[in-house]
């Protein structure tokens, strides 16, 4: 598919790359341009070769054929180091600062300008630091410890560092993910300055409506194959779903009627002190109730405190007309209830460890005897989970942090599921994967639903909660402060309670 390209010789491109490793071919013949003032989108679902084409860029991998350009010239690199110093620099989703230095500090650290006998001139790391966030439009405090710093702000210090090293290419691989809807607005800010200076930006998101708020041009991948670069003027977002997919994708939330049964969880004025207060209730079975909020409202300490995770200071939790002691997690898992965090890789995965042994951790119970734990029954639950949520793997034995985000959560989802829950509590199913992953799981979550089971689906993601809830709770500062049903919820009304403009009881 071609459309026309700015007529500038690209800063760094790709032509006719390929990559492989041992049997999986993670890149298939993809180009890719790079245009000085213009940011670039790389669109496709977990697997289709997005990473592969970073570390390719970053000087991380060589390819197997095809050609790196630099400013139209065939280039090597032969590390990260080779890269850096031709002007490449990569922004991960989540910085590595040194904690216990400086922000100046952690921009120059090991190329501080030196002042007489050697000694670091400190004065001068301060001015160069405070003169590149002036360059950025930001006001971060050169000499305060990069401990502390939310996400937000160490990801401005990587940028500040990459422009230390004259950068011309920023690449950003998923730097909103973790980020308030102000810091995402600083960023774009922050991008658009870079961009005005200059920069090729290459950004890459999972939300599509930041490509199209940030982005001039888009190149997705679809199974480690180029499949289109084009302007994303006069672009849908349903287009570009096609291009990722390889197909319409008319159920994004595939939401089944289901028969809503007996009350299966029953929440009563729950409070922690300082965190939220006064919190009631219910979920049924058959029943996918969502809770929302804005970031800081409380809704994930709820769940925490619910399976017992966090202590609650007053109120109580019953479960098919049982109260719950608090305060053990097995307490809540012999109830009935399954937990699936916001965090995945922190708090839902042992990401050294199989996928095999990441589904089993909730089944020692089944598949031990005679307290001997048998690996055969532990492979054998691993993989009829793995088979009905499609995960994508090579062996079961891989380390489950090889697998692509959305195949992780699938791995996450299969180690609770495994344990036959009656109350399910997910916690930003789909933050951080591919839109058709993402339908997946909608589908799942449904059918769940229509097979008995009480959810409680905890998210930001708006649309999701509207698609998919057969009643939205909303929080705001710790209380809750609506209940809203189906049939009356929309993005208005939801955010009015969110952000306490109407209180309404539940």
């Amino acid at each position: 598919m071609t459309h026309p390209e700015p007529e500038t010789t690209p800063v760094l491109a790709l032509e006719g790359v390929s990559k492989s490793f041992g049997a999986v071919r993670a890149l298939r013949g993809v180009s890719l341009r790079l245009h000085a003032g213009e940011a670039h989108a790389l669109a496709g679902e977990n697997g289709a070769g997005k990473s592969t084409l970073i570390k390719t860029l970053a000087g991380v991998h060589r390819p197997d054929t095809g050609t790196v350009l630099l400013d139209g010239r065939p280039v090597e690199f032969h590390g990260p180091g080779d890269a850096r110093d031709a002007g490449v620099a990569v922004i991960y989703q989540e910085p590595t600062l040194f904690p216990d230095l400086s922000v100046a500090e952690n921009i120059f650290v090991g190329r501080q300008p030196r002042r007489s006998l050697g000694r670091v001139d400190h004065k001068a790391v301060r001015e160069a630091a405070a003169e590149l966030f002036r360059r950025l439009g930001v006001d971060l405090d050169p000499e305060q410890p990069a401990r502390g710093l939310s996400i937000a702000d160490q990801q401005l210090v990587e940028i500040a560092k990459a422009l230390s090293f004259d950068a011309r290419v920023l690449i950003m691989d998923e730097p909103t993910a973790a980020l308030t809807g102000s810091e995402v607005a600083r960023l774009f800010g922050v991008v658009k300055s870079l961009r005005e200076q200059g920069a090729a930006v290459l950004f890459i998101s999972h939300r599509l409506e930041e490509i199209f708020a940030l982005c001039q041009r888009v190149t997705t991948l679809r199974d480690g194959a180029w499949i289109a670069s084009e302007p994303l003027d006069g672009l849908t977002e349903d287009d570009l779903v096609r291009r990722m997919v390889g197909r319409d994708l008319d159920e994004l939330y595939p939401k089944q009627d289901a028969e809503i049964g007996e009350v299966a969880l029953s929440v009563r004025r729950l409070t922690r002190e300082g965190v939220f207060t006064d919190v009631s209730f219910e979920v049924r079975r058959g029943e996918i109730v969502g809770l929302a909020g804005l970031v800081g409202a409380g809704r994930s300490e709820v769940a925490r405190a619910v399976f017992g995770v966090d202590r609650r200071d007053a109120g109580e939790v019953v479960v098919d007309g049982k109260p719950l002691r608090g305060g053990a997690p097995s307490l809540a898992m012999a109830a009935g209830i399954a937990l699936v965090p916001e965090d995945r890789r922190a708090q839902g995965l042992v990401m050294d460890m199989s996928i095999e042994r990441n589904i089993g951790l909730t089944g020692f119970a089944a598949t031990t005897k005679g307290g001997l734990m048998s690996r055969g029954a532990e492979r054998s639950r691993a993989l009829d989970w793995a088979v009905r949520l499609q995960v994508k793997y090579a062996r079961l034995a891989d380390v489950v942090g090889t697998l692509s985000g959305g195949n992780q959560q699938k791995v996450v989802l299969a180690k609770w599921l495994a344990t036959a829950p009656g109350v399910l509590i997910v916690d930003e199913p789909t933050r951080g994967i591919d839109v058709g992953t993402k339908a997946e799981v909608h589908r799942l979550l449904s059918r769940l639903a229509s097979e008995g089971v009480a959810v409680l689906m905890i998210s930001s993601d708006l649309p999701e909660i509207l698609g998919m809830a057969d009643r939205v709770l909303v929080m705001h500062e710790g209380r809750l402060t609506a209940e809203i049903p189906r049939s009356e919820a929309t993005e208005e009304s939801v955010m009015a309670a969110a952000t306490g403009r109407v209180r309404r009881a539940a």
